[in-house]
């Protein structure tokens, strides 16, 4: 009894944990690129998070290794520099990540936090039909029909006219609402493959998640400080590789960075309509934290399109319950007495 009201507990904790994160990360997000004042780079923002990520797992690894050193470095050795084919193909996942992070930066400076939001649970699709190719999954009947209403959902939020227009924001670019949705469709795509390919490399190998998300940060950061100098090395070179940066920017770092490991530590407490809920739970925040923080305009075609993509969160994880096989019982009724 004790036991699962311990369960009980960690489940609504998880939901309360996702729900908040997948909402809080959305706003900041948005306030973060359209705040007054001098403005931080993204790509510098992306490549903290993985140095905070990485530091993160490490913990975690050395806590695996049960606090020992001496296990802790052999562990690393191992696993990073004597397998250097699995390490290589780690390279992929990194790359692809470094990439998808600095477009929902680009995103989130062009979207409002609600449309982005709803946009960005296209990565469900991306994720689908990667995983039909890549991994060979069957999706059920009522999954494809999910499929689809996510996507009518998303169009309808898109085309929704908002009444009230864009304003701009000194030291902002103007908004620009394609631009933000190809970033954030992008986005969707990248981390759809992401995902499905660190899932089959998981599978693949006796590795533990948090050494492989070792081993991916240390490959991202290379990645990262790439992108910083090819895109940001002029304004690096005058401003610093921190310009802009505060304790807002710093929560927004750990913020990003604690958002796959919150989800990774929840997923074994919280099932599929759990997380859907959460997710939903998380759009409907972020729409009604929109309307009073960035003057959101809600229009009727805008909560229908957003409504679509709520039940087709649910529609997706919802997973049947399967009948109870039925016992053979021909073996057994040769030993009864006959009447």
């Amino acid at each position: 009894m004790h036991i699962k009201a311990n369960q009980n507990s960690l489940k609504y904790i998880s939901l309360i944990t996702l729900t908040l994160q997948n909402a809080v990360l959305g706003l900041s997000m948005r306030y973060g690129r359209t705040r007054s004042g001098d403005m931080f780079l993204s790509s510098t923002a992306v490549v903290m998070s993985e140095f905070v990520k990485l530091l993160t797992c490490l913990v975690l690894v050395f806590h695996e290794e049960g606090q020992d050193v001496n296990r802790f470095v052999t562990a690393l050795h191992t696993t990073i520099v004597k397998n250097p084919v699995d390490t290589f193909k780690i390279c992929v996942p990194s790359l692809v990540y470094i990439i998808q992070n600095n477009l929902l930066y680009l995103s989130a400076s062009h979207l409002d936090a609600a449309t982005y939001q709803v946009t960005y649970q296209l990565k469900i699709l991306t994720t689908a039909m990667f995983a039909v190719t890549i991994l060979k999954k069957k999706l059920l009947q009522q999954q494809w029909g999910a499929l689809v209403f996510l996507v009518g959902g998303v169009v309808l939020v898109q085309l929704a006219d908002s009444s009230t227009p864009q304003q701009s924001v000194s030291d902002m670019p103007e908004q620009n609402r394609l631009l933000g949705f190809g970033a954030a469709l992008g986005a969707c795509v990248l981390s759809g493959f992401a995902g499905i390919y660190f899932e089959k490399m998981l599978k693949g190998a006796d590795i533990s998640v948090w050494m492989r998300n070792v081993q991916l940060s240390l490959l991202s950061l290379p990645f990262g400080l790439l992108t910083c100098f090819s895109n940001d090395f002029r304004s690096i070179r005058q401003n610093g590789f921190f310009i802009g940066y505060d304790l807002f920017v710093w929560y927004l770092v750990v913020l990003q960075a604690g958002g796959g490991l919150i989800v990774a530590m929840v997923v074994k407490y919280a099932d599929n309509i759990l997380k859907g809920f959460a997710t939903s739970l998380a759009i409907i925040i972020s729409c009604v934290a929109s309307m009073y923080l960035f003057k959101f305009n809600l229009t009727v075609q805008f909560a229908l399109g957003a409504m679509l993509v709520i039940v087709s969160i649910f529609l997706y994880g919802y997973e049947p319950r399967k009948p109870k096989p039925v016992e053979d019982t021909t073996e057994t009724e040769q030993f009864l007495p006959k009447v």
